[in-house]
């Protein structure tokens, strides 16, 4: 009897003790919620002063720009001076001419480069300086790589050119590609590549048929990004493609930009014109804002 008491008694006293009910309702005259609200309210009002500029300008684009937008605009050449209509189908034409070239150039060339860094050295000198210079260009200016450009490739053709144009659009599309496509083929479980090797695949077929298929999407967000970047560059076209008041018939000739041209019209003392820029500046704005809504859509996860 003594050793069950005394049982009862260990188990009473090892019981835990009865919890405090504890308050959970929110006193908004605390310091902590005083704080909470004041630090919200305080990053609500700097994102709204933040949009305030764009809400702005894309407000002008569609007030001022919107009013050109007809079938005339994306047929037309540029008018001169004096002229009335006309519309910025060359500017058009080059824009998406000399973003082509630059595609055709630097994909292949960052897409090899990302393999190499990922997948064949990941590691050693060669990969870290490779992957150092990458991030360098990313912040290089773009007047110097029209200034490159211009030394390599306009001096050696003898004339500006669309090509020139778009191997300057290409020197800045090439370290986004490439960090950006190295990036997405580390992401690739390392359990998927082990398989397919321990079925017998050799390293390029790994990477053919495992590690570019599922790091795709990735990839093409990557470009989709640069292009979108470069779409709208100005300074390196001024010292390689120039521009032209005519439709684009070889890559060897100069040609208009959208960007150019508005930078021409802009400054001009005909109302014409500066309407033709803010419409310019509208079709530009609406390219690069539909490649950066391809890129979410490609890049979103999959459910």
């Amino acid at each position: 009897m003594m050793a069950k008491a005394a049982k009862i008694q260990d188990r009473r006293q090892s019981r835990p003790a009865p919890s405090k009910k504890f308050n959970l309702r929110r006193n908004v005259l605390e310091l902590r919620s005083l704080r909470n609200v004041f630090l919200t309210a305080g990053a609500c009002l700097v994102a709204a002063l933040g949009a305030v500029p764009l809400i702005s300008v894309l407000y002008m684009l569609v007030v001022k720009g919107g009013a050109r937008l007809n079938l005339e605009l994306f047929t037309e050449l540029p008018p001169a001076g004096f002229e009335q209509g006309g519309g910025i189908g060359n500017a058009i034409q080059g824009t998406l001419a000399t973003v082509a070239i630059a595609s055709a150039i630097s994909i292949p060339i960052a897409i090899l480069a990302a393999i190499y860094l990922a997948e064949f050295r990941p590691e050693g000198p060669t990969s870290a300086l490779a992957r150092f210079l990458s991030k360098v260009l990313t912040g290089f200016p773009s007047i110097l790589a029209g200034v490159f450009v211009y030394a390599a490739v306009v001096l050696l053709m003898g004339g500006y050119s669309a090509l020139a144009g778009g191997v300057a659009l290409a020197v800045l599309m090439l370290p986004t590609v490439t960090l950006t496509a190295e990036g997405a083929m580390r992401m690739v479980p390392q359990r998927m590549k082990d398989a397919a090797i321990g079925m017998g695949c050799t390293k390029t077929q790994v990477v053919w048929h495992v590690t570019l298929p599922t790091a795709l999407p990735s990839i093409v967000t990557g470009v989709i990004l640069a292009v979108a970047r470069v779409a709208g560059e100005s300074a390196p076209l001024l010292f390689t493609a120039l521009f032209s008041n005519y439709w684009l018939r070889s890559v060897r000739e100069p040609t208009a930009s959208l960007s150019i041209l508005i930078y021409n019209f802009s400054s001009m003392p005909f109302e014409n014109q500066i309407e033709l820029a803010w419409a310019a500046s509208l079709v530009l704005v609406l390219i690069v804002l539909t490649f950066n809504i391809l890129s979410r859509f490609i890049g979103r996860p999959q459910v």
